[in-house]
């Protein structure tokens, strides 16, 4: 290991390799609540393309796994370190090389943050939609695991805005894939296949995205309805109505009572209507003049009530921006709270009522708290799993993902298998999609060192010292 590890300090520089007790404890975990912090064998910090590919090129020679990190956001395990390998974090690999208006794309390292890059795109009127929810995570991280969040419900997720990659293969070679331009139907699309890999076939280094024009007007809309089954009922009016709604989220009164308590906010909700709603929709609306977003919001209106609506709020700007901010810290709320896993199944969005239900009845059964809320607009569920015997756990949660795959739907809508859902995946999956995975891997990484446990289940082969 010590040459190696020498090696990797000529690579990329001695005071960008880190051992022991130099690496600091937020390397060694992402935010995954069922996972035991790990101290690599080494954390390098690589500062250019030519640096990554010279330590995949010196990994692959020492057969030492290799995983690849971002901001440490994640919520799968994807990012979590091994013991016997090399942590690749991306921290000084944060700039953003380009935005081009013309063409309306942004050119950027893997390590530049969705908080970062919409601070460059908003003096030009510019922004990049997809909001995982969490804005200092990586656009590396989030190529890597397809990152949603509650605006795909209009805009979309990673991949619908990923045009062209820059990724180093396991023995150091560099890919260049797709570009500026927006449609091609030439060969097999790579890009599209390196979405979601989640560092298991190559290492992103470069990322370019479309960005679109900001909307200048937005407003808030909650809704109380007396049951969840309602909110599920309204959810497919509301998209097939042409109103268009940025943000279509669900929250049970028990989500909404928390996220609002946290962020000491109150929306003005009579004391009887909160007695009566067992579960609220979230609205957001943007548009690019005031009085097309009124005409928005009056439809809205009028179609909420018609669909059985308690009442319909909507908030003022203050109030509203900082629900959806409140909503956006959710995972800290729960994690506060003493959640043991966060599930994030993606269903037809008609079934959700049903799915609901089964899982109330599951959680009934196995004797453990679930509270939920999601993305209704897009079928993606969130359920935090307050459990702390590992095995119910474990069986609850195989459950819960078994009736997510019966009703249509996968066992995760954005925050990917990492480590910790990837033997759900492996027990469900269409064998020979597996089959054809685990081929599709071996092509792109025959000796197993990219993200070896993880997705797939696939080990590196024997690390040399």
């Amino acid at each position: 290991m010590s040459d190696l590890l020498e090696q990797l300090r000529k690579a990329v520089g001695e005071s960008h390799v880190l051992v022991g007790d130099a690496i600091h404890a937020d390397y060694t975990h992402d935010e995954t609540l069922t996972l035991t912090p790990v101290v690599p064998r080494a954390l390098v910090q690589p500062g250019s393309t030519d640096e990554v590919s010279e330590v995949l090129r010196l990994a692959s020679e020492h057969r030492v796994p290799v995983i690849a990190r971002g901001s440490g956001t994640g919520l799968s395990g994807a990012a979590s370190p091994l013991a016997d390998g090399i942590l690749l974090a991306f921290d000084r690999m944060n700039r953003i090389r380009e935005i081009d208006t013309e063409n309306q794309v942004a050119v950027v390292e893997p390590g530049v943050t969705l908080e970062q890059l919409n601070a460059a795109l908003f003096p030009l009127g510019l922004t990049y939609p997809v909001s995982p929810g969490e804005q200092t995570s990586s656009l590396g991280g989030n190529v890597g695991t397809n990152a949603g969040g509650m605006r795909a419900v209009r805009y979309g997720v990673t991949r619908q805005h990923v045009l062209g990659l820059e990724v180093v293969l396991a023995d150091g070679r560099v890919l260049r894939t797709g570009g500026k331009f927006v449609k091609s139907s030439t060969g097999y699309d790579l890009t599209q296949l390196l979405v979601g890999s989640e560092g298991t076939l190559a290492v992103t280094t470069e990322v370019t995205v479309k960005v679109q024009p900001r909307p200048t007007e937005t407003t808030t809309v909650l809704v109380p309805f007396a049951t969840l089954a309602e909110v599920t009922h309204a959810v497919p009016r509301i998209v097939a109505s042409g109103v268009n709604p940025t943000i279509l989220e669900y929250a049970d009164a028990l989500v909404l009572g928390s996220i609002t308590r946290s962020a000491g906010l109150d929306l003005g909700i009579p004391e009887d209507v909160q007695q009566q709603a067992l579960a609220y929709l979230i609205v957001v609306l943007e548009e690019s003049s005031e009085s097309r977003l009124d005409e928005d919001v009056e439809r809205l209106g009028t179609l909420l009530g018609d669909l059985g609506a308690i009442d319909v709020y909507v908030l003022p700007p203050q109030a509203g921006s900082s629900l959806i901010t409140a909503r956006e810290r959710l995972f800290f709320v729960t994690k506060a709270a003493g959640a043991d896993d966060i599930i994030d199944a993606v269903i037809p969005r008609a079934a959700i009522a049903d799915y609901l239900a089964k899982v109330a009845e599951l959680a009934a059964a196995h004797e453990t708290f679930v509270s939920g809320c999601g993305h209704v607009g897009d079928g993606n569920v969130h359920l935090a799993v307050f459990q702390p015997d590992v095995e119910k756990r474990k069986e609850l949660t195989r459950e819960i993902f078994r009736i997510a795959v019966e009703a249509g739907g996968a066992i995760s809508g954005e925050h990917g298998l990492g480590t910790e859902k990837m033997p759900y995946f492996l027990e469900m999956a269409d064998p020979a999609a597996l089959e054809l995975m685990r081929a599709i891997k071996n092509v792109f990484d025959p000796l197993g060192i990219l993200g070896p446990d993880r997705v797939l289940g696939a080990t590196a082969t024997g690390a040399t010292s």
